[in-house]
């Protein structure tokens, strides 16, 4: 299980590596996790019929999925990777608060206040991260997208194997950024449509993007959720839903150990003195979701596997 999070854990590193824009980066990743899928189903024999009302439902969490996917990439290239894990960590909050919404539920008090407080800390980071603004609010819409497809997922996750799902989600998801791409070209004119193709045996071979792109969607996609689903079989919901939960705190450790990010952020550069600001909006942000685990302690509380409703393609 905490391979899968580290794979996860990675998609950021990986996309600060891969110089493409994000809607290009998120065209390519969803075609080749759509291809691999597409190879494992045929060659293992495990495709199953659809119904055609539950495609259009995965269609739409497909659309959603590639637009949280361009917020993502986007927040890490307008601010950086540890800021854009910090504001997706947040989507667990959203979607407690949207849950109820979507599957006739009951809004609790008590999450409605974490909520607060996972908002509270991201206005305290934007607050006194004035430079990364543009990437706080990518962010965040990124975190919002994230909550609303998982909602969606879970009415529909108990009806397919997640291998079947990926597949129409990817497809459909890379079709929609497909028909959104002229718009990028549009207002972004100079955008780079082909990834690098630096000699992989040479000495600039971390600058090829087909490398890291193969990576991304074989490695942090593919493979990571078979080991999330085999996890699953053997893990209690609790377990791994904290779990998931440490895929922020993975990114960000990788982010300063390949990055140095920790000088950007945790340090102030003017000062030299520690960054109180984004220190204490994580605080919140990351106490926010401390509560809510201990909260799904409670048998009463007790949900689904929140990979399995996620279908493990983080």
């Amino acid at each position: 299980m905490h391979l899968a999070v580290l794979l996860w854990g990675f998609t950021g590193v990986l996309g600060k590596a891969i110089s493409l824009d994000s809607p290009v980066l998120v065209w390519y990743r969803m075609l080749l996790t759509a291809i691999f899928v597409a190879g494992i189903l045929f060659y293992r024999k495990e495709w199953v019929p659809v119904n055609r009302r539950d495609v259009g439902q995965l269609a739409l969490v497909g659309l959603l999925m590639g637009l949280h996917w361009v917020g993502f990439y986007g927040a890490i290239k307008f601010a950086n990777i540890s800021i854009a894990l910090v504001c997706l960590s947040t989507a667990s909050i959203f979607t407690s608060l949207l849950d109820p919404l979507v599957n006739e539920g009951r809004h609790d008090l008590k999450e409605m206040l974490l909520g607060l407080l996972a908002i509270a800390g991201v206005y305290i980071i934007y607050r006194y991260q004035v430079n990364y603004g543009l990437g706080i609010i990518f962010g965040i819409i990124a975190a919002i997208l994230s909550s609303v497809f998982t909602v969606l997922n879970k009415k529909i996750a108990n009806k397919y194997p997640a291998r079947t799902m990926v597949f129409y989600e990817m497809g459909t998801g890379w079709i929609f950024i497909t028909l959104l791409m002229p718009l990028q070209f549009y207002f972004v004119p100079q955008t780079n449509f082909f990834p690098s193709t630096a000699n992989l045996f040479g000495a600039d071979w971390l600058h090829n993007d087909w490398f890291w792109l193969v990576i991304l969607s074989l490695c942090c996609t593919v493979w990571s959720q078979s080991l999330a689903l085999n996890a699953l079989k053997k893990l209690t919901s609790f377990t791994v839903t904290l779990s998931v939960n440490l895929e922020p705190v993975y990114g960000i450790i990788l982010a300063f150990i390949f990055y140095g990010e920790n000088h950007e952020i945790i340090f102030n550069k003017e000062t030299g003195g520690l960054n109180w600001g984004f220190l204490c909006g994580m605080g919140l942000i990351l106490l926010s979701v401390l509560f809510q685990m201990l909260r799904l302690l409670k048998p009463r509380f007790s949900v689904a596997g929140f990979v399995k409703e996620k279908g493990g393609i983080d």
